[in-house]
């Protein structure tokens, strides 16, 4: 379920039931991917994987020792289907974690590079949709991302007469609503 829902997108732009809810839906869609990266939340980036007939490993390029613990529950996405989804920790490496693995293709495979990086993600204590101001941004970056479909977003003029903003969905997209976010924002996404 999206941060903003289809109802408050089609209140928030007043278009009744002009639109189908599969394209207000993909607009709400598209306001999350943009903005829950930014968010804190308790997930670490996986570099790299590898597996035994029965156990997989995925590596971090960074020390985990302090970070995950034997018998803790995650749920692994990104890193295909034989380390994906919830697993138990069987045991913490400095720069890894292993767990069991189920499923007909359990040929050992060495540690091989995941591109883009997979995910393992720890108990949430965060859950952007019950948080007012992340609410409120992402109603207005769905704002932005409808407005931006609907107008020419080019240097040009629009056919109303106004000129064009060609950084509407740029990384000002975040900054018109970092004032809201700032208390949430993932360190990690600031980099750079």
């Amino acid at each position: 379920m999206s941060i903003t829902t289809v109802a408050e997108l089609r209140t928030a732009l007043g278009v009744g039931t002009l639109y189908a809810d599969s394209t207000l839906q993909s607009v709400c869609d598209a306001a999350d991917n943009v903005l829950l990266p930014f968010i804190w939340a308790n997930t670490n980036s996986i570099i790299g994987h590898s597996n035994t007939a029965t156990t997989g490993t995925s590596y971090f390029d960074f020390d985990v020792t302090d970070t995950f613990y034997v018998g803790e529950a995650v749920v692994i996405s990104g890193s295909g289907s034989k380390h994906n989804g919830n697993k138990t920790i069987t045991e913490v490496g400095e720069k890894s974690i292993t767990y069991a693995i189920t499923g007909n293709n359990n040929t050992p495979t060495p540690f091989h590079p995941i591109n883009p990086f997979g995910i393992v993600a720890g108990e949430t204590y965060l859950d952007p949709a019950t948080v007012p101001a992340i609410q409120e941004a992402s109603l207005m970056v769905a704002i932005s991302i409808w407005t931006s479909r609907q107008t020419n977003s080019g240097n040009g003029m629009n056919p109303d007469g106004s000129i064009g903003n060609m950084y509407a969905m740029s990384s000002q997209l975040i900054a018109r609503v970092r004032g809201l976010l700032s208390p949430y924002l993932d360190p990690r996404s600031m980099v750079g």
